[in-house]
């Protein structure tokens, strides 16, 4: 299979960038590495292994650690699971899955069998959101309750606004090498500056092969057909993937949908103070099932 690296000094760039993150957050953890019909999946354990689990999964060119720092505070109240998704620039195999099909589905329930995992949370931003309700559409077993937030596969934004606002200043980047465009870039996305992603995908963009299929929405019946107790979380300002709308369109498809929330003044990329919001309900939400 043909490496989604583009050589392996920019393979070793992104994942010393993986490693220093990681090292960043000043977490207890261990590595579990999962095998699957799909390849080699990584996973990142924190938290107390006697709490109830919870299983994280970060967003699109993205990694474990990212998804750490977005719900960090969980550790104390859950046993917490990090996974990384295939085929994007961290540790696990570089499968390319297709989001047209069970594929995802399949593959984080493989991921739960094997580690064990009864009576789970999951929680998901972005991408991270499509895989889990990939999983959903799969089966509910085992799950407990989701929250997803600003999930991809419920809504999409305006294409036009995106090619000019995020793909346009991005493939001018990978043309002049000018990081000025990848600040551009994440402007748009993000609600506050993050200086980890400006090098994360500074090289991303330079050295990965990244997937640029349209991201498909879930159809109605579909939807209907999952029982486990969603949480959306969306976000008003959201380029890719518009709270109001998305909050409009959950609430008719559905009906195991238990709270949304509309971020006012966040982008798709939440700020810290929002991130800790999204910890909170979480952990309310746990105390009082």
């Amino acid at each position: 299979m043909e490496s989604l690296y583009k050589s392996e000094t920019g393979k070793l760039e992104i994942l010393n960038l993986y490693d220093q993150k990681l090292k960043d957050l000043n977490i207890n953890y261990q590595f579990q590495e999962v095998e699957t019909a799909f390849g080699k999946t990584n996973v990142i354990v924190t938290g107390d292994a006697t709490k109830p689990p919870i299983l994280i999964v970060h967003g699109s060119n993205g990694c474990a650690p990212i998804a750490l720092e977005t719900y960090s505070g969980l550790e104390s109240h859950f046993q917490v699971f990090a996974v990384d998704v295939l085929a994007q620039p961290n540790k696990s195999a570089e499968t390319r899955l297709s989001m047209k099909n069970d594929d995802y589905g399949t593959w984080l329930h493989e991921v739960i069998d094997k580690l064990e995992l009864k009576n789970l949370t999951l929680a998901g931003f972005s991408f991270g959101g499509l895989v889990i309700l990939k999983a959903l559409e799969f089966k509910d077993i085992n799950i407990k309750e989701v929250f997803l937030t600003a999930p991809a596969y419920v809504v999409n934004g305006n294409p036009f606004k995106a090619l000019f606002k995020v793909f346009i200043p991005m493939k001018r980047y990978i043309k002049t090498k000018k990081i000025r465009y990848v600040e551009r870039f994440l402007n748009e996305l993000f609600s506050e500056r993050d200086e980890f992603a400006i090098q994360l995908l500074s090289k991303v963009f330079l050295h990965f092969k990244m997937d640029f299929t349209p991201v498909p929405v879930i159809n109605r019946r579909v939807a209907n057909s999952i029982k486990t107790p969603i949480t959306i979380i969306a976000a008003k300002n959201d380029l890719m993937f518009p709270g109001k709308k998305m909050i409009k369109r959950a609430g008719k498809i559905f009906p195991s949908l238990k709270e949304t929330i509309l971020l006012e003044q966040s982008k798709h990329v939440q700020n810290s103070a929002d991130n800790k919001r999204i910890v909170c309900l979480i952990l309310e939400s746990f105390q009082t099932s």
